[in-house]
């Protein structure tokens, strides 16, 4: 073992404390960064949310399938301390390309917002976190377990405790990132057209892993480093392939049985190694359940994101952005771990119980599932609350009277009556086939209006004087994404009108006609109209009322007496109403649940891993969350479940049967004491060395004796 002269401080050793500010740094970039993809696959490039939820969850699996070769360079060529220095070094770079991507004055030539190249845009993206994942998955599996072999053998207490610190400075670092960077996001900014600020709010994490990187070599001199003991994941490979080739060469011949399968690597390996790859196999073999957790646990960044555009982000004087609800679960690790740790668990040595590692995994694995029950109870709730949109054989239908009159409107089976300057509340449904024409009473006078409409469509009915009419389709058909605010503007004016809002451009909205839809995050947005017809005099800013999130306003522009502009505004689609609060249940139960289980399970694996093959358990921990993602992005890529609500049922189900799986397997686990084990392999060693020198001056001896 390469080891520097070690200090101390408090107990610990001095150079975990390097450790730990470099994983904070390294968490802020990753999450910050992370916590920003979904709604930017959403809202800059475009995407939809299922696909924007299978390539956030495939980021996030190669994000943990990568500290496989972490630990192979680790092992077999670099050792721990090199592999993290270079490997940050590729992760910092991928992060400055993510950054890159975002800018979309790159390629915006019109300056009208919009990338003329979405595809450049992607492509780089798609670079920058194929960087990200191999760096920061190839350093995973070695800072916990290069943090772990700073501590003597006899400082197991110290070792467990640092785990939880280590724990700690992830949330702390989780924490600030997914605070920071969604308010750095709403903000405005740009060369030509102020927009969302992807380009800093991905560039602060950029920052973040640069000073990481720095943090970490400057406590170079202090490490204990362990040299490669070579490519430790091949030779167990090879050991287990030897075990059941050899087995399956002699299954017909009569061959003593053996006690343990890979007994029969006897003939190729020695006993050290079969007995290290024995303790390894059965840690992996308990693995096996465990990703059906991460399933869970990594849909707070997707699904319980997405769920949360869907909420009133109001909470008394805050007004929470969707990506910033995983700020709770990191709130709520910082809080629960020290309780857990100094409480909980002395409480329960109290009063007799025997709460194992893998007891604690089993419960954490019960409260993920309980939380996706109560993500289940609030996504009914949501849907209670979403407007009924039309079926693909009906048409819906509002009126709006823009004129001076009174009038009256039939339809097929119903009439409405409207003064001026008002619609109908909401919007009446018909069947596509009986809608044919519409008839309208406005003053004396009545007109027949016939359209062509469209079947699963909203229509608004814009009417103005007797015989003077349109209809025009709204084009929305589900509730805004993302929780953001669609706003038209209907002119009432005789002339052409344009308005900015902003920094949307509504460009020549005829007279009496209605724009399209553009979108906006919540709160005041202010706005300005242009026309030749209107006078310079009456030119100024006008103020939206606050928006609230996901909902769709119409505002009818029309002309008062002195010739200035007057804006009146329509609810076309009713904002938000249950409150993201409610989403605080399902995060204090997931978070409980990884309390118990993710910081339990980093301990267990470092705790039963022989010390020559702790990173290969790393590795194996790490990939389990990989393949939690993979089943995420499965059911998301195969979109046959059509409500939010029963895939959060699925979910809780599974999991729930594999607890009683994982429940199972764990009572019949034996724990053991690696260092122990080796410990009589040495000694065993010595003694069987010992008697090969006696047996040799015996030899000598007797060679020696005349005859």
């Amino acid at each position: 073992m390469g080891t520097s002269k070690s200090k101390s401080c408090f107990g610990y050793p001095l150079s975990i404390f390097f450790i730990v500010v470099n994983e904070f740094c390294e968490r802020f970039s990753y999450y910050g960064m992370r916590a920003l993809l979904i709604l930017y696959f959403r809202n800059f490039i475009g995407w939809n949310d299922n696909l924007s939820t299978v390539i956030y969850h495939t980021f996030v699996a190669l994000c943990y399938l990568t500290p496989i070769l972490g630990a192979i360079i680790a092992d077999s060529w670099l050792g721990k301390f090199k592999t993290i220095v270079w490997l940050s070094v590729v992760y910092t770079i991928g992060q400055v390309i993510t950054s890159i991507s975002s800018i979309n004055e790159l390629t915006d030539n019109n300056h009208d917002g919009t990338p003329d190249n979405i595809a450049a845009h992607v492509a780089v993206c798609l670079i920058g976190l194929l960087l990200i994942a191999f760096g920061t998955g190839g350093i995973k599996p070695c800072v916990s377990a290069f943090g772990g072999d700073q501590f003597e053998e006899n400082q197991e207490k110290q070792r467990n405790r640092f785990f939880s610190i280590f724990y700690l400075a992830i949330n702390a670092g989780s924490l600030l990132s997914t605070i920071i960077t969604p308010m750095v996001r709403v903000q405005q900014c740009g060369i030509h057209v102020r927009q969302a600020c992807y380009p800093l709010a991905f560039g602060i994490p950029a920052i973040l892993m640069a000073v990481s990187l720095i943090v970490f070599v400057i406590g170079s001199r202090m490490y204990k480093k362990v040299k490669p003991q070579g490519n430790i994941i091949s030779k167990v490979a090879k050991c287990i392939g030897f075990a059941i080739k050899n087995r399956f060469r002699h299954r017909s011949k009569q061959y003593p049985k053996r006690e343990h399968w890979l007994d029969w690597a006897k003939e190729k390996y020695d006993e050290r190694l079969i007995t290290q790859v024995k303790m390894v196999t059965k840690v992996l073999f308990l693995f096996i359940p465990l990703p059906m957790f991460w399933a869970l646990f990594d849909q707070q960044g997707s699904r319980w994101t997405l769920q949360a555009t869907t909420m009133n982000g109001k909470i008394g004087a805050l007004e929470i952005q969707p990506d910033q609800m995983q700020t709770v679960n990191t709130i709520l690790i910082i809080i629960l771990v020290p309780i857990v740790d100094t409480l909980v668990y002395p409480l329960i040595a109290k009063c007799g119980l025997k709460f194992t590692s893998l007891k604690k995994m089993t419960v954490g694995m019960f409260l993920a599932s309980m939380a996706f029950v109560a993500a289940t109870i609030v996504q009914v709730e949501i849907d209670k609350t979403l407007p009924v949109f039309p079926k693909a054989n009906e048409v819906q239908i509002k009126v709006l009277n823009i004129g001076t009159g009174d009038m009256t409107v039939s339809f097929p089976g119903e009439t409405v009556s409207l003064g001026q300057m008002s619609q109908t509340r909401e919007f009446m449904t018909f069947d596509a086939n009986t809608l044919t024409s519409i008839n309208i009473s406005y003053g004396s006078q009545d007109s027949t209006v016939k359209h062509d409409f469209e079947p699963g469509q909203r229509h608004t009915l814009l009417v103005w004087a007797p015989n003077n009419s349109i209809v025009v389709n709204d084009g929305l058909i589900q509730k805004p994404d993302r929780g953001e605010n669609g706003i038209r503007f209907v002119n009432g004016y005789n002339d052409t009108i344009s308005v900015t809002m902003s920094g949307s451009v509504y460009e020549n909205i005829n007279s009496h006609n209605a724009s399209e839809y553009y979108f906006f995050t919540s709160g005041r947005k202010t706005f300005t109209i242009y026309s030749p017809g209107i006078n310079e005099q009456c030119n100024r800013d006008f103020e939206s009322p606050s928006l609230g999130y996901g909902s769709a306003y119409t505002y009818l522009i029309t002309e008062q007496a002195d010739g200035c502009p007057h804006v009146t505004h329509f609810e076309d689609i009713a904002p938000n109403t249950v409150n993201i609060a409610w989403q605080i249940p399902q995060y204090f139960l997931i978070t409980a649940g990884e309390v118990v289980f993710s910081i339990t399970g980093l301990e267990f694996s470092y705790s039963q891993a022989p010390s020559n093959m702790k990173s290969v358990l790393q590795a194996g921990w790490q990939f389990t969350v990989a393949v939690g993602n993979i089943i995420v992005l499965i059911v998301a890529g195969a979109g046959q479940i059509n409500e939010q609500w029963a895939e959060y049922v699925l979910f809780a189900a599974l999991l729930l049967v594999v607890c009683v799986i994982f429940a199972i397997m764990a009572r019949f686990y034996t724990y053991v004491n690696p260092a122990e084990v080796e410990a009589q392999f040495d000694k065993d060693e010595k003694k069987k060395h010992l008697e090969n020198n006696e047996l040799h001056s015996t030899l000598e001896s007797v060679s020696q004796t005349p005859f």
